[in-house]
């Protein structure tokens, strides 16, 4: 039998990737403080998460998941959260074509605060500091001051969260969404380049459907669904002391949510199942996300999937492969066959960003374009080999117009990284990386599912 869980368990557990807080009081206070505030997300919004993500289990739907790498107070502003959002818009109407399936739109915002780091100091010129965790834990300037971890860092995190939060609630409900709108989604320096062109081809099309669905008496008013859409947050579940401060009891079921986004997950980095971060995690009823990498044993990976998910439910947990473009054959093969072997229910979305990172020779961390392309390939093209779906992508994008992942329609070179080099931590794909990248994987997706519906044909044509 499982071990009895609470919101506090996890600290009595080894704990990995957290800052050493130097003033435990300070950091109390604010725990109670935040334990106080309103919950950022609802139980009822994470279930009907849930509901979508198991309809990607079975095949029905396709997982988008992107956003910032690490969110920062620096650039908060409502035209970035606002670009941000429609170009998660414009890749989800792109996969929608490829895929002729619901998208389930959820963003890498309102409380991607914290990263994990492949070592606790760093050193510059002969100076060792504290690295830099993410704008909920310590600054990013290299001095004393700034890498030392504030608590109070978490209320500032949860207030921009909130921000966040209630104008994507307002662009996902009061009419920006509107397919109507489609053409006004088109960022202007991605307006005149071929993705964006051929996004327009697009928005085309659907002018010409909604004139003919409008003739045949069908408006936005009576059907919702061409006048909004449902759009849901995640972060990676690493600052576990802000993560408890956010968990409540669902008034309607008695189970617990962390409420401080309808999806959390856990990293590569802290998956022990021995350790904190899944404690944590196995006791939330949210929707969840493991990341599994090149070093993620099958059967470890058949413990993890037991723990965090042991009665099987479908839409409760995504494995989120980040192999490496070179590696994907290697490795994920016999995770598949791992969870198939068990009948494990799970949704298999792929990130190409994290194990595709360099540094340039100009002394940039980068993500080579062709190299994200490749992973996300090899992911499909695993999956169709072993006659399982691939069902999502998770990806680091901005809305902005950044030059930090090099290649790319716009030929971004080692020489013009330094151009808009703005990410506080991991290089990000822009708007146009990013569109591009959604008509590969919608080609994809449609193959898989021509091959899909031939195979159906075949049977068919068998049984008679």
């Amino acid at each position: 039998m499982a071990t009895p869980w609470a919101p506090d368990s996890w600290r009595k557990k080894p704990i990995r990737q957290v800052p050493d807080y130097a003033d435990k009081t300070a950091l109390e206070r604010v725990e109670k403080q935040l334990s106080n505030y309103p919950p950022l997300v609802f139980a009822g919004e994470a279930r009907r998460l849930r509901e979508q993500l198991n309809q990607v289990a079975d095949g029905k739907a396709f997982l988008l998941q992107g956003g910032d790498c690490a969110e920062s107070f620096a650039e908060f502003h409502a035209n970035n959260i606002r670009d941000t959002f429609r170009v998660m818009l414009q890749m989800a109407v792109v996969l929608t074509f490829g895929a002729a399936c619901p998208i389930v739109k959820v963003g890498r915002m309102a409380g991607q605060f914290a990263k994990p780091r492949s070592a606790p100091t760093e050193v510059i010129d002969g100076v060792e500091l504290p690295s830099y965790r993410g704008d909920i834990i310590n600054g990013i300037d290299f001095t004393k001051e700034s890498r030392e971890p504030d608590p109070e860092r978490l209320v500032r995190a949860y207030n921009q969260a909130a921000a966040t939060l209630n104008l994507l609630r307002a662009f996902a409900q009061g009419g920006f969404a509107d397919l109507h709108k489609v053409h006004q989604w088109n960022l202007e320096f991605v307006s005149d380049g071929a993705q964006g062109l051929r996004y327009n081809e697009l928005a085309n099309r659907i002018d010409e459907a909604l004139n003919f669905m409008r003739a045949c008496g069908i408006e936005p008013a009576t059907v919702p669904e061409l006048r909004e859409t449902d759009f849901y947050t995640s972060h990676e579940a690493l600052l576990l002391w802000y993560e408890q401060a956010l968990t409540r009891t669902d008034s309607l079921t008695g189970k617990w949510y962390d409420c401080s986004a309808h999806m959390l997950w856990i990293g590569d980095r802290t998956r022990d199942p021995n350790e904190a971060h899944v404690e944590f995690m196995r006791g939330i009823h949210n929707p969840i996300g493991m990341k599994c990498g090149p070093t993620t044993d099958p059967d470890e990976l058949i413990r993890l999937i037991d723990a965090l998910n042991p009665k099987n439910e479908g839409g409760r947990l995504t494995l989120i492969a980040r192999m490496g473009h070179d590696k994907v054959a290697d490795h994920l093969p016999a995770l598949i066959r791992a969870v198939e072997r068990e009948g494990k229910k799970v949704v298999w979305s792929c990130d190409p960003m994290h194990g595709n990172t360099i540094k340039s020779p100009s002394g940039y961390k980068t993500r080579p374009f062709d190299r994200v392309l490749a992973e996300v390939k090899n992911f499909f093209a695993v999956h169709r080999a072993e006659g399982t779906y691939a069902g999502g992508v998770h990806f680091e994008m901005t809305g902005q117009d950044v030059t930090e992942c090099i290649g790319g329609a716009q030929a971004i070179s080692d020489e013009t990284l330094g151009d808009r080099y703005h990410t506080h931590c991991d290089p990000r794909l822009n708007a146009k990386q990013s569109l591009e990248l959604a008509f590969l994987i919608a080609e994809a997706l449609k193959e898989e599912r021509l091959a899909r519906q031939n195979g159906d044909a075949d049977k068919v044509a068998a049984a008679s």
